[in-house]
């Protein structure tokens, strides 16, 4: 009984000690100006972007590129283009987040395929 209510005391502790070395400050992730970043949102989307003000409670994305997928309805395969955005009917030149709604940040690999992809659509 009293190795129960130890073990139980000391999860306890653990638990609340956990608790507080998650919370993070995001005011103090540090971004690069120049680099682009993944930014996943609460409605499943991604956006990738050239981020700023992160930690703020509307960050900005500029010169922003989204994922747009089709699917070949006869062979059902599916393609994938990066969209740059800016040609929609408003022309927007920037994204401003409602911070809450972003679920992560990521940087983009400089070798990755979405970093070719940008440097291919500025020549």
């Amino acid at each position: 009984m009293k190795q129960m209510l130890a073990v139980s005391l000391l999860c306890l502790a653990l638990a609340s000690a956990g608790c507080n070395r998650v919370q993070s400050n995001p005011a103090s992730a540090t971004v690069d100006a120049n680099k682009y970043y993944a930014v996943l949102l609460s409605n499943g989307l991604v956006y990738f972007g050239k981020l700023e003000g992160l930690g703020s409670a509307y960050p900005v994305l500029h010169d922003v590129y989204y994922v747009q997928s089709t699917t070949n309805p006869e062979t059902k395969a599916v393609s994938n283009v990066l969209v740059k955005r800016g040609k929609e009917w408003h022309s927007p030149d920037r994204m401003i987040l409602n911070e809450k709604a972003i679920l992560f940040v990521e940087p983009v690999g400089s070798d990755s395929k979405v970093s070719q992809l940008i440097a291919e659509s500025k020549h």
